[in-house]
């Protein structure tokens, strides 16, 4: 079965990683960031030998984004990001091929546990089966 395993961030987040304190966060610095890569980098390798891995992405700060809704008269109204109503987004994802939820669940345990500069938010790992067709 396929599932989608997503991490979150802010806005905040993402500043801090740049190496800017922002709202309370440390700033990372360059061997933090790199420590964190190590740590995906070795968990993405692994999937990819056992052959679970289909594709893995980090995304565009929220600052970047992009939010497109229908107005009162249909038209498209356009807002960029980020969004005060929004907490959290989603920061990246893997798209895993797993024989079980359990299997996966192992995988995303292992994802909390990258290493961050103390201080720093920590959010849960998501999970979604995609849908069957």
């Amino acid at each position: 079965m396929k599932y989608l395993v997503m991490v979150q961030g802010t806005q905040a987040d993402y500043e801090a990683q740049a190496g800017k304190p922002a709202a309370g966060l440390p700033a990372w610095s360059d061997k933090d960031m790199q420590v964190m890569f190590q740590h995906m980098g070795a968990i993405n390798n692994d999937l990819a030998e056992t052959g679970e891995f289909i594709d893995a992405q980090g995304l565009a700060e929220p600052a970047r984004t992009r939010l497109v809704s229908a107005g009162a008269d249909g038209k498209p109204v356009i807002t960029d990001g980020p969004y005060g109503e929004t907490k959290e987004v989603i920061a990246g994802y893997w798209l895993l091929e797993c024989e079980s939820l359990e299997r996966v669940t192992e995988i995303a345990a292992r994802v909390i546990q990258c290493p961050v500069p103390e201080g720093a938010n920590t959010y849960p790992v998501v999970i979604r089966p995609l849908g069957e067709v």
